[in-house]
Parts: C-alpha cells; sequence; structure tokens
C-alpha cells in the first residue's frame, strides 16, 4: 500500500503516486530500473525532517529514502523501491555569493548556479562534463569531477560546510572542527556525538589501514573518503558525507568558496592515428600547465556528426554552427584520428597563453602528430561541443533497441601505465565488440576515461556481457594501481566491487561507516557498501 496520504499530511510539498510519476522515477542514466512506493517533493529541510522522522515511527513498513535532484547518476544511486525524495523542484536556491563564500540548496542546476557566480566572476571549477543537466547536491553527493580538477583538485578542497539530515530526524551543520571542538562534539549525549565519537575511534584504531587505502590516482570516488577526516589538526565529517551518495544523510544545502577564472585561453588540439607513445605526449604536454587536458575518439566524432543540429540546438545562431559543425565532422571523418586530445592552456595575458600552448606544440615536434593551435573562442567552441555533448548524445540517441550502458564509465589509473594499460583494456573489449559499440571520452590528463558501450539489453547474452566484462576491466585497473570510479561513484553498479579493489579489512571499515550514521538502513539501501550483485543485476532495465 502507497505512503502517499500519511506522508501529504506531514509534507508541506507534493506527495505523487501516479503512474506517470512513478514510471520517471523508476530511472536515473543508469542501466537500472526500479519503481518507487512514492515521489515526495519537500519545500524546505523542515519537510525531510519530518520525513525521517515519520520513517523512523513505523519502522514495521520497511521504508527508505533516496534523494533524486537531476537525474543524471550513472550508477543507479538516484533509484529506489520505496520513497524517492526530489529536492530540484523547490529546494533549487542561490542563498549568498560572495568572495568568501557561496552558499547553495542542492537542489540548484549547476549552471543556473555558474550563471549568477560569473556574474561577480566567480567559479566552482570542480564541474563534470555534464554541467549543462546536474545539481549542485548531485556533484557533491557523487563526489563529481571534471575537465578543470586536473589544475583545481576535487570538489571537496571547496567545500567549507554542509547541512545535512541524519537518521535522528534532525539537520546538522558538518565542517572542519579542531580538536578542542571535536573533543566537546565527542562528550555530547546526543546522536551528533555518538557520530563524532565512533567515527574518531574508528580512524584513530586504523590509522594506518586507512592511510594505506587511499587510492594514488589524482581522483576517486569509491568508497567512503575516511582518510580525509582528520589530519591530525582538523576533523571533518563532511568529507564522509562527499561522495557517499545519500547513504549517510540528506544534504540540504553547502558552502563552497571559489576561484577568479583565467580570462584568457589558447587550445592545442593534438589528432592521434595510433597510441604507442601516448604516455610520453601526454607527459610532455603536461609540462606546460595545461588548464585542462581532454580527450575523445572517433566514435565520438561518429556521433557527433550524425547529431550536429542537436549539438548546436541552444545557440543564438544554431543553424549556422550546425552548418559549420557538420561541414568540420564531415572533412575531419574523411580520415578521423583514433583520439583527438584538448589541451586549453589559460593565463592572465593572452600572450602568456599563447606562448604556453606555442611551446608545448613545439615539444611535440618529436612525434609524428597533427597539431594544431586555436586562439579565438570560436575556433575552439566545436572541439568543446564534441567533448562536452558526447554523454547527452549518447542517452538521447541511443536508440530503440541499444541503450547507453554504463558499467566500465569511469576507469582511472595514471597517464604514466596507459601504453601498457589502454592495450590491454582494448584485448578485453575487443571479443564483446559485435554485441556493443562504444565510445571513449574523458581527462587524459588524470588517465581518467569514459567507455559507455551502446547494447541491447534486452537480449539474455548481451546482458550477461556486463558483469563479465566489469570484473574483466577492474581487475585490470586494479593491477596497475588505479580506480574503478574516478567521478561517478558506486550505487548499485559498483558497490559490490568495493572488497575486490580495497580488500576486505578496509571494506569492514566502510561498512562501519554506514552503521554509525545510519543503523536502521533507512538512507538509500543497495547502494555501495550495501549493494549486491543478486539485487543489482535483478533490476537491470530490458530497454
Amino acid at each position: 500500500m502507497s505512503p502517499k496520504d500519511d506522508l501529504q499530511k506531514i509534507i508541506q510539498g507534493e506527495v505523487l503516486d501516479d503512474h506517470e510519476t512513478l514510471s520517471a522515477y523508476s530511472h536515473d542514466a543508469s542501466i537500472f530500473e526500479i519503481k518507487p512506493k512514492v515521489v515526495v517533493f519537500p519545500k524546505n529541510a523542515n519537510d525531510i525532517t519530518q520525513l525521517v522522522r515519520f520513517i523512523n515511527q513505523h519502522p514495521k513498513d520497511n521504508l527508505s529514502i533516496t534523494v533524486h535532484s537531476a537525474g543524471t547518476d550513472m550508477t543507479g544511486g538516484a533509484i529506489n523501491d520505496s520513497i524517492i525524495l526530489d529536492i530540484k523542484k523547490y529546494l533549487n536556491s542561490l542563498i549568498k555569493v560572495s568572495e568568501q563564500s557561496t552558499i547553495v540548496q542542492p537542489g540548484m542546476l549547476y549552471r543556473d548556479f555558474e550563471a549568477e557566480t560569473l556574474k561577480q566572476n566567480l567559479l566552482l571549477p570542480t564541474y563534470p562534463a555534464s554541467r549543462e543537466i546536474c545539481t549542485i547536491g548531485g556533484m557533491v553527493a557523487t563526489n563529481a569531477g571534471g575537465e578543470l580538477e586536473l589544475t583545481y583538485g576535487p570538489i571537496n578542497k571547496y567545500l567549507k560546510k554542509l547541512k545535512v539530515v541524519l537518521a535522528d530526524g534532525y539537520e546538522y551543520t558538518f565542517q572542519a572542527i579542531n580538536q578542542n571542538e571535536l573533543n566537546k562534539k565527542i562528550t555530547q549525549q546526543s546522536f551528533e556525538g555518538k557520530i563524532y565519537s565512533e567515527i574518531y575511534e574508528l580512524i584513530k584504531e586504523n590509522e594506518e589501514l586507512i592511510k594505506k587505502a587511499k587510492p594514488q590516482t589524482s581522483k576517486n570516488s569509491t568508497g567512503y573518503d575516511l582518510w580525509e577526516v582528520w589530519d591530525g589538526k582538523t576533523f571533518d565529517l563532511s568529507k564522509l558525507i562527499i561522495g557517499s551518495q545519500g547513504t549517510l544523510g540528506i544534504i540540504t544545502e553547502a558552502e563552497f568558496s571559489l576561484i577568479k577564472p583565467q580570462p584568457h585561453q589558447v587550445l592545442l588540439v593534438i589528432s592521434l592515428t595510433d597510441l604507442s607513445q601516448l604516455d610520453q605526449i601526454v607527459k610532455t604536454v603536461l609540462e606546460f600547465g595545461p588548464e585542462a587536458f581532454e580527450c575523445y575518439d572517433d566514435q565520438t566524432l561518429k556521433l557527433a556528426q550524425s547529431h550536429a543540429w542537436d549539438i548546436s540546438a541552444n545557440f543564438k545562431h544554431s543553424n549556422r554552427i550546425s552548418a559549420f559543425l557538420n561541414l568540420f565532422l564531415e572533412k575531419l571523418l574523411k580520415n578521423p584520428p583514433s583520439l583527438t586530445l584538448l589541451a586549453n592552456f589559460t593565463s592572465g595575458s593572452k600572450k602568456e597563453a599563447l606562448q604556453q600552448a606555442q611551446m608545448a606544440k613545439n615539444a611535440l615536434s618529436l612525434f609524428n602528430l597533427k597539431v594544431k593551435i586555436k586562439e579565438t573562442s570560436a575556433s575552439q567552441e566545436k572541439y568543446w561541443l564534441i567533448r562536452h555533448k558526447s554523454f547527452g548524445l549518447l542517452m538521447k540517441y541511443s536508440g530503440t533497441d541499444k541503450k547507453a550502458s554504463s558499467f566500465i564509465d569511469d576507469i582511472i589509473v595514471k597517464p604514466e601505465y596507459l601504453p601498457q594499460f589502454l592495450p590491454k583494456l582494448n584485448q578485453l573489449i575487443e571479443p564483446y565488440k559485435d554485441k556493443m559499440v562504444y565510445t571513449l571520452a574523458g581527462h587524459i590528463g588524470d588517465g581518467n576515461f569514459h567507455i559507455i558501450p551502446l547494447m541491447d539489453l534486452s537480449k539474455e547474452d548481451v546482458r550477461e556481457i556486463i558483469p563479465e566484462l566489469m570484473e574483466k576491466v577492474f581487475k585490470l585497473v586494479f593491477e596497475y594501481k588505479g580506480s574503478m570510479s574516478a567521478e561517478h561513484n558506486d550505487g548499485l553498479i559498483r558497490g559490490a566491487y568495493l572488497p575486490l579493489m580495497y580488500g576486505n579489512e578496509v571494506y569492514q571499515l566502510f561498512k562501519k561507516v554506514k552503521e554509525i550514521f545510519d543503523p536502521n538502513n533507512i538512507f538509500n539501501p543497495h547502494k555501495k557498501v550495501d549493494a549486491t550483485f543478486g539485487y543489482s543485476f535483478n533490476h537491470l532495465a530490458k530497454n
């Protein structure tokens, strides 16, 4: 029986359980499908606290909450068979912007947030490629990253404070505190005090194990970031909420520091016909300090050509841009590069940015490469359009028989391993190419690749590929000391592989974190440490 009527009595926002709504919220951007009982649209943080308390008061109903914002989660992290909490409809305001900080609600779209911060020449630089369609809350919950992370670092570097509703139904603020403040928290006879006390004890008792467990890649969004909480001087529980995918609590507000973006940029476009010297090429370019260093393959170019009109649809002169992009791609695809690299050099002066790009180009003359410098925004735009729109096009135009299937979509290894790693990766994928086609794009400067196959999930033999290929790819990634997810997180798809990545001892610490924060498992069950192969693959979408 749906809890709609009971919930509507305590919720100021809407509570819906009609067929159309439940069907819409049965999906995110993943390969899974789970139909919820009800969808709640909270008006404010009080609605969320009331909802959590209601669940606590009705334990026999076995209710749980999964937060949904923009629905761009690629891991199944935003779907659930109980209560879906849509925060995008009402909790979407920018509360404050200043040079010191900005305060924002989690349901605000990043594109709207950025439009406002840029009015003051300020930027949150850890946006993902899905910047046009994702929300701030989703970015924090998944520990999302993107092209500028190469220079500016991860999102937790900019997060100053979080407001979070915890499992007792109260809202708390998490931020960095010193030892004296920590001691006071620990002595509190409350749920908050219990969390501080038990997490501190967990970290102190397992300090060396946690330290060794930290992935050595430049970014990682798997597990819980225990290694970021305590540095011997400050203790910050917001570091556990980042990347927790709503499994520890529900974010209601976030405060960030921002940067002033560089005003001038020059793009270096590198076309590769083979990957044998990729590591040396990447290493050479990185020596000159690009702000971003991205890539996409020939399949991405073909996809872009098929839908050039859609890529340019939101621009003022869309017909002209579409025609220009189509002409550019048509010429390029007569002899397409295997991989296109985009190195973006920025500076306070155009002359300096151009110098950096030119020096990098000169250094690349040692290799047999096609290298171009693009100085103007107009000449750069088509390359960035292809890179930024690639995933959105895959999702939109998968076709009636094939679905964009994210399961090896976010692997990362150090760039130095790429010449050995990429050929082995291709060898693993090669036997499956008759049942799927895939695009490759990503952050080459970090060694982070997004591989998203198009597959007909209605066929059982195709569905069987997923766990089989995942395990092979992840074992290869771990062999090269990488992470199975740099930015997209665990969710339903990768949670069950956490013991394989970290070992059982560290995995048990992750499970303990979940138990401390969420003893009754009411927050986003079956994700991350609560994920199982059986449950996840029983909910694969079939179309």
